[in-house]
């Protein structure tokens, strides 16, 4: 889940990677913790401050939008499906290919391509020239960068690290987005009031140039198959969604996570508008309550392997989808009650973001756990085509239906339809204590 909740031989796309005779990273090396592990910290390094980027211009770009471009909820609506289109329309054949690249490759040119993308912003603006529609296209660009960035994100720890730190690794990245989330907000919030949110987002492109400088000084275990080893296309596309769909438990997971993320999308593309004209906050409130959204993601980080452990791996899947399926409904009645406004939505955001946060680490390292590697980027782009993919639906809709309906009328639509998500989980086998170890279990 976003928090908002994976042949005939094509030519890969961009130039060729740069270096592909890397020496292993922890080959033939004694065991050592994360910590001692300075390959692994390298990337996580890049990843945190580039993270702390994303989270200032995540509450830079509606700002922009809402309150210097006056843009109208169905241009709202458009500007949020154009960030998520990607994962629909390239989702499933981005997975085929980065199957047959090298991840940590793919990676450094997607920061690359995001970096130019977001410093476009900042210069039209200067130039007195940007438009909403300006706004779309950097937010296609981005999206199509992010689609090959993620896949490959999701894929690459297993070449990193030792299968037993698989769910140690995916805790401290998680917990450092959730750290970067709760830093980044505020600081979003002080640079828009000193330099203005254009220029705030151009904060964000240098961090993606420092992700990228980190990534060049990362090595990886990876070995990328022959070229001439690999299966058509299409074939290579059904083949991840055959291991995905196969599967009961990847399927169930998928079936939550994909409602969750239809509607929790409905909701979060008028959130802006809902904090900023609705109820009439400034953008450092609204910077505060995305904050403690982060400190809930925080806490969700360090708590998951104490609750895995007290209520088992697979029971923390159903128990973390109905905490945030039920908190959803505290958004809405935020309208109802403005003069506590501020409260609830502190609240709801760190409940929710907490139980997200439970969810998207116990169900991703059993992910990565089952999969075998050569379909770690197939699997991930299947899930991700149909969670994501719903997403430009969504924002789409929630366009529409903010004309329609208004704002709040949209919130609780949403919410009221987020309660759905978690049956899938809930009715099904999860309710044992432990996942399988592996696929034939």
């Amino acid at each position: 889940m976003s928090q908002s909740l994976g042949p005939d031989a094509a030519p890969e796309p961009g130039p060729q990677p740069f270096d592909e005779l890397d020496p292993p990273a922890h080959e033939a090396t004694p065991k050592r913790g994360l910590w001692r592990d300075g390959n692994f910290l390298t990337m996580w390094g890049g990843q945190a401050l580039s993270q702390f980027g994303a989270q200032i211009t995540e509450l830079a770009l509606p700002v922009l939008a809402v309150l210097l471009l006056h843009a109208t909820e169905f241009e709202v609506g458009v500007l949020n499906a154009a960030g998520t289109a990607a994962f629909l329309l390239i989702g499933l054949p981005a997975g085929a290919w980065i199957d047959r690249m090298r991840k940590r490759h793919v990676m450094i040119w997607a920061d690359l391509v995001r970096a130019v993308a977001l410093a476009a912003l900042p210069l039209l603006w200067w130039a007195g020239v940007l438009e909403i529609w300006h706004m779309v296209v950097v937010a296609l660009v981005m999206g199509v960068a992010t689609v090959f960035f993620d896949v490959s994100y999701q894929s690459i720890v297993p070449s990193l690290v030792r299968d037993d730190q698989i769910a140690d690794a995916n805790g401290k990245l998680q917990a450092t987005q959730e750290l970067a989330g709760i830093a980044g907000p505020a600081a979003g919030g002080w640079l828009i009031g000193l330099i203005t949110a254009p220029f705030a987002i151009l904060v964000t492109a240098v961090t993606y140039l420092v992700s990228l400088v980190a990534l060049l000084r990362t090595r990886d275990t990876e070995v990328v198959a022959p070229k001439g080893s690999h299966d058509p296309l299409v074939r290579s596309i059904r083949e991840g969604l055959a291991w995905v769909f196969g599967n009961p438990y990847l399927r169930r997971i998928v079936a939550t996570t994909t409602v969750s993320n239809f509607f929790s999308t409905l909701t979060f593309t008028l959130v802006p508008i809902f904090i900023l004209r609705t109820l009439g906050l400034s953008p450092e409130v609204m910077g505060f309550v995305f904050m403690a959204g982060s400190l809930g993601g925080l806490a969700g980080a360090f708590a998951t392997a104490h609750i895995v452990k007290w209520v088992g791996e697979a029971r923390a899947v159903p128990l973390s989808a109905i905490m945030f399926s039920v908190v959803a409904l505290i958004l809405p009645v935020a309208a109802a009650v403005p003069q506590i406004a501020v409260p609830l939505l502190i609240v709801q955001n760190f409940l929710m973001i907490f139980a997200v946060l439970v969810y998207n680490i116990t169900q991703v390292t059993f992910r990565q756990r089952i999969t075998p590697k050569r379909l770690l980027g197939r699997m991930n782009a299947s899930i991700r085509f149909c969670v994501w993919g719903v997403m430009p639906i969504a924002a789409l809709l929630a366009g529409g239906l903010g004309t329609w309906l208004g704002t709040t009328a949209t919130l609780w639509i949403g919410s009221v339809g987020a309660l759905l998500s978690a049956a899938f989980v809930v009715i099904g086998p999860f309710w044992r204590r432990d996942l399988p170890a592996a696929a034939s279990d």
